[in-house]
């Protein structure tokens, strides 16, 4: 049985009609990839709970299972789920440490208890000394490894990806590329990462699965994925 499944995934529009059926193993990371347009963000809202799935009917069809859990109908904070974005989406009135310690307190975990909590972890993201700093002092990396920072220390059983170096630079992309790699094996986290870089992906990812108006038109190993299947 797979760790993390969905079955009949839909979601239609004017123009898109989105119907997918994939799984995952635990501690794998898959990249979803495709033109813009494809369906491959809603996908992951779909996953989240944050967009609804299709017609009243579709939902009836519509599966999610993680780690043996039925988690369709479940609300987004119930779903185990981590989620990281192109927009880092910081508290600006927070520092980063209270940023990184936000979900910890949410749960129940005294603030001081949380701060050092935070302050151990950020070391983790090459972020050691950024606790008392506020979001607007940092670069668009620094506030990429904050969000990273944020999301794993709630320990999700699932981590969605949706495109979060897009908006980086070259230079910086492959050196969080290579981090979000590395956290991967540290923390042994399963993850879907929507991108629309191909090497980026296969970098970064064990699986690939290609989205093309909607559908599934390939998915397999990432080293078989070539160029010329996009």
């Amino acid at each position: 049985m797979p760790y993390f499944s969905v079955q009949n995934l839909q979601k239609k529009f004017d123009s898109l009609q989105i119907d997918v059926s994939f799984s995952c193993e635990k501690g794998s990371m898959t990249a979803i990839v495709g033109p813009s347009g494809s369906g491959k963000s809603t996908i992951l809202r779909m996953i989240a709970g944050l967009e609804q799935c299709g017609t009243e009917k579709s939902n009836a069809m519509t599966k999610i299972e993680l780690d043996g859990k039925n988690i369709t109908d479940e609300k987004p904070a119930k779903r185990g789920l981590g989620m990281v974005s192109q927009n880092p989406s910081l508290f600006e009135h927070m520092t980063v440490e209270d940023n990184v310690a936000y979900g910890l307190v949410s749960r129940g975990t005294k603030k001081k208890e949380a701060r050092n909590a935070a302050c151990d972890f950020l070391e983790k993201f090459n972020l050691s000394g950024f606790g008392k700093r506020f979001p607007d002092t940092l670069s668009g990396g620094e506030a990429q490894r904050v969000a990273l920072a944020r999301t794993l220390i709630l320990k999700p059983s699932l981590v969605l990806f949706d495109e979060p170096l897009s908006a980086l630079d070259a230079p910086l992309r492959k050196k969080l590329a290579a981090l979000i790699k590395k956290l991967q094996c540290d923390f042994g986290f399963t993850g879907i990462m929507v991108t629309h870089d191909i090497e980026e992906a296969k970098s970064i990812c064990d699986n690939v699965i290609l989205i093309e108006n909607g559908k599934i038109k390939w998915q397999g190993n990432s080293s078989e994925f070539g160029i010329e299947r996009f």
